[in-house]
């Protein structure tokens, strides 16, 4: 006797891995920048006492939340290659910690 089960679609999984790495990617990237120039330093103040840190962890938060929303929705119903969404989130993921990493950071901005 076989039993006949429906599949899930991986798709909303798949666009929760994406996103959560490109989210990452924005933390050290806003970092980077609200690092290099001052003006986007005082940008990204939202919060005094804790300094552009504020707004840049706000910023990659709600970037991440709709870029989530938006990949769930059009992946919703479809299954995805996750080889791929894995590779570029992982990509996503190493960027990040390279722009967290300061001897990284003060080469790339001449210090």
């Amino acid at each position: 006797m076989t039993q006949n089960f429906d599949t899930i679609p991986n798709g909303p999984g798949a666009a929760a891995i994406l996103a959560a790495g490109f989210g990452c990617f924005l933390v050290g990237l806003f970092a980077l920048i609200g690092d290099a120039f001052p003006v986007v330093s005082k940008f990204f103040t939202f919060y005094k006492p804790t300094g552009a840190l504020s707004g840049v962890t706000t910023s990659a938060i709600i970037i991440w939340l709709v870029g989530w929303y938006i990949l769930s929705r059009a992946w919703h119903d479809k299954n995805v290659e996750m080889k791929w969404v894995n590779i570029f989130a992982f990509s996503f993921l190493l960027l990040s910690l390279l722009l967290t990493f300061p001897p990284f950071t003060e080469l790339l901005q001449g210090k």
